[in-house]
């Protein structure tokens, strides 16, 4: 079968089923579990409702799944947005290519993704998914290559922690934080920075599920407690927004000033729109320019 007839192109499987039904998992555990069957290369209407020996693919409550998808995604029928990409992995906004390495499609494809779903532990999930190179390889849509099942993922989640708090989608903000390591993105080893789950676990710039980007050099995080960070309201409604709220933040988080690396990155983020897309370009700008940037260039 092809992608399109594997993968759903709808973003809103939430909208055709109650989002009221409770879940069997916590509602913060079954968040970071509704879109295995993405993951898995399956339409939503075959999915499993288990794997692994945990319920999947369950509704997420509040209809989070449904906004979190309007960040990246417009609503009604999708139309397929590259002609040539009919395949659920993603394609990398910053190369043109697929945004996956061989052994990241392997790790797939023999269920390397395991690890993102079978914990009860909320925060460990969302440290897992924080910092996976597997959930990285797919497309929240094969409709819409470019975004990110990933970032879709996390998104929904800290649309879900603020819904459950009481809060409504216009208290949210978008805040922006340099990290700890922007200066110095490697140890004084030269090896790279620990980016796994325990790292962030213990990470004092990860808050759990609220924070959606964690790199080297930057930390992003949606909600409703921006405190005195940088930071720029989501709006009234979700929308694929995020250009026009990245050039809102009230500080800059990067030093745009004096570093021409920075600089082009804030200005492809002032152009992408769809959330889960604009994340996912942050991931792989860092990683593959972030050093350079740190040493001047």
């Amino acid at each position: 079968m092809s992608g399109l007839d594997m993968v759903d192109g709808p973003a809103f499987e939430g909208e055709r089923r109650r989002e009221d039904a409770p879940t069997r998992a916590d509602p913060m555990v079954a968040v970071y579990r509704h879109d295995v069957h993405k993951l898995r290369h399956r339409r939503h209407a075959a999915a499993a409702e288990s794997y692994a020996g945990v319920a999947v693919n369950e509704t997420v409550p509040c209809g989070a799944d449904r906004d979190a998808a309007l960040l990246s995604r417009p609503r009604g029928e999708p139309k397929q947005t590259v002609a040539n990409h009919r395949s659920p992995y993603r394609l990398s906004l910053l190369t043109g290519e697929p945004a996956v390495e061989t052994d990241r499609i392997q790790a797939a494809a023999g269920g390397g993704f395991r690890d993102l779903v079978t914990s009860d532990n909320p925060e460990r999930l969302h440290a897992r998914w924080l910092t996976s190179r597997v959930a990285g390889a797919y497309s929240e849509a094969v409709h819409y290559p470019y975004t990110s099942v990933q970032y879709h993922t996390l998104l929904t989640a800290a649309v879900l922690d603020t819904y459950r708090a009481g809060h409504a989608f216009a208290d949210l903000w978008l805040v922006a934080t340099a990290s700890d390591r922007a200066v110095d993105t490697c140890s004084d080893q030269g090896a790279p920075v620990s980016r796994d789950p325990g790292a962030a676990l213990a990470a004092d710039e990860v808050e759990p599920h609220r924070t959606v980007l964690w790199t080297p050099a930057l930390a992003l995080h949606v909600t409703a407690d921006p405190g005195n960070r940088p930071a720029a309201r989501l709006g009234e409604k979700p929308a694929r927004s995020f250009a026009d709220t990245w050039a809102r933040l009230s500080a800059h988080p990067l030093d745009t000033d004096g570093r021409r690396c920075w600089r082009l990155l804030d200005a492809q983020l002032r152009r992408i729109r769809a959330w889960s897309t604009a994340l996912a370009y942050s991931a792989e700008y860092v990683t593959g320019h972030g050093a350079a940037c740190d040493r001047g260039a």
